[in-house]
């Protein structure tokens, strides 16, 4: 009798926890944040921009429904910075006798009013060769401290653009200058000479805080970017975009979002979190994840005890429904964990299938990562073959509600014994890390 009894007890647990998530995630919610984040009024939601900070609003409004408190006892959700812009306002670009027009230049200055370089001062010739993989060797050139004038293959003329979405803004002061040109396959003589307007802008990251009960000082951290491209050319490198020049960015990252948004809905709910539960939406992520490095900033990462990042989960992944991937799984045992915690699921998380993007380093987990956190960034995107990546046609028709329901939830289900205290990831080797 007794055991027919707590057969019963765990039958209608399991029961209510099924009805309570499904209640508290479900498609129809998901659609609902989905859509106000990536609409028209937020113009793609460009950092500096008044969509960004419409957006931003909309986001501390559901932090403050939520219940969440401020992060550090700040008086609001906003976790302000600054940034500073280098404009060039005047290009004067020579390679090899020719004049370089503004369209083929993409220019990352050093915070100086006027800048001027030829091959005889430090500054290296590298390349973007057809065949490359583009996102990885721009990223690589982007991040450098030294002076590059970067050749990119006119093969990669329509990814152009994006590079030139980078121009301009930093978090810091840089030092260096790194000039990209479209089209020159050599550079035996040049001249650079910008003339550039200096400014500094604030800017803000969205965090809010579930107290843990029992180990308060230690942080799991629900992550997202925010921010996206803005408005752009009619029609821009979009297949089915037509006139449309907004980058509503509903898979990137307003999916993210709206599942940070959820998981703080559902933990509130919850009111179970032995650890300390930060919610956070970062700003600056398409300018180089500026806001996601003064983030971490804020944190002792020896208190942060997990990461999970959530970047494009709004179409199906390689392996259909009820799947993600995980970047970096290789590099600690979070992900094994998470598995775990699924198992008697439909839901599965892989490692990532594209190693060589690089992805772990790419998006807002690589700050927190490289100090050893198990920080990793959880995705769906088919980044070999996803035709709305950083186009005008990123828009809410595209993505799929009831597989974000179901991802969200898994993120929820899976990260519960890092939640309780019973499991605590290892740690990322830094020293491994390029």
């Amino acid at each position: 009798m007794k055991k027919c009894f707590l057969l019963l007890l765990v039958c209608s647990t399991t029961v209510g926890f099924a009805q309570k998530i499904d209640k508290i995630i479900n498609a129809g919610q998901v659609a609902e944040i989905e859509k106000i984040l990536s609409a028209d009024d937020m113009a793609g939601r460009r950092t500096f921009t008044p969509g960004i900070e419409k957006a931003s609003g909309f986001i501390e409004t559901q932090f403050k429904k939520a219940g969440l408190k401020t992060f550090n006892g700040a008086s609001n959700y906003r976790q302000e910075f600054f940034m500073y812009q280098c404009a060039a306002a005047e290009k004067k670009i020579m390679i090899d006798g020719e004049v370089i027009s503004n369209d083929r230049i993409a220019c990352l200055p050093a915070f100086a009013p006027t800048i001027s370089l030829t091959q005889k001062d430090d500054i290296s010739v590298v390349k973007i060769n057809a065949g490359d993989k583009f996102g990885q060797k721009f990223y690589e050139y982007f991040q450098s401290k030294k002076n590059l004038l970067v050749l990119v293959d006119s093969s990669f003329s329509k990814r152009f653009a994006n590079i030139q979405q980078f121009e301009n803004t930093t978090a810091e002061q840089p030092s260096n200058t790194v000039i990209f040109v479209l089209g020159s396959t050599s550079a035996n003589n040049f001249s650079i000479n910008l003339t550039n307007t200096l400014s500094k802008k604030a800017l803000n990251n969205v965090v809010g805080v579930l107290p843990g009960k029992s180990k308060p000082d230690e942080f799991v951290i629900f992550s997202a970017h925010y921010d996206h491209l803005g408005v752009g050319s009619p029609g821009e490198g979009a297949p089915h975009s037509g006139t449309d020049s907004i980058y509503n960015g509903a898979n990137d990252d307003a999916a993210g979002t709206t599942a940070v948004i959820m998981l703080a809905n559902y933990f509130k709910a919850m009111n179970n979190n032995e650890r300390t539960i930060i919610f956070t939406t970062f700003t600056g992520e398409e300018l180089g994840g500026f806001g996601s490095q003064y983030f971490s900033k804020q944190l002792d990462p020896a208190k942060v005890v997990a990461m999970f990042n959530i970047e494009m989960i709004g179409t199906d992944s390689k392996w259909g429904n009820n799947s993600a991937y995980i970047t970096g799984f290789e590099k600690t045992d979070m992900g094994a964990i998470l598995q775990r915690n699924l198992e008697g699921t439909d839901f599965h998380f892989y490692a990532d299938p594209y190693p060589d993007q690089q992805l772990f380093y790419r998006s807002d987990n690589a700050t927190l990562a490289r100090l050893g956190v198990p920080a990793h960034t959880i995705s769906t995107s088919k980044m070999d073959n996803e035709p709305n990546y950083h186009t005008a046609g990123d828009e809410m028709s595209t993505l799929n509600m009831e597989n974000m329901a179901a991802i969200i939830k898994a993120i929820a289900v899976s990260s519960t014994s890092i939640i309780s205290g019973k499991d605590t990831p290892s740690r990322v080797d830094a020293t491994q890390l390029k």
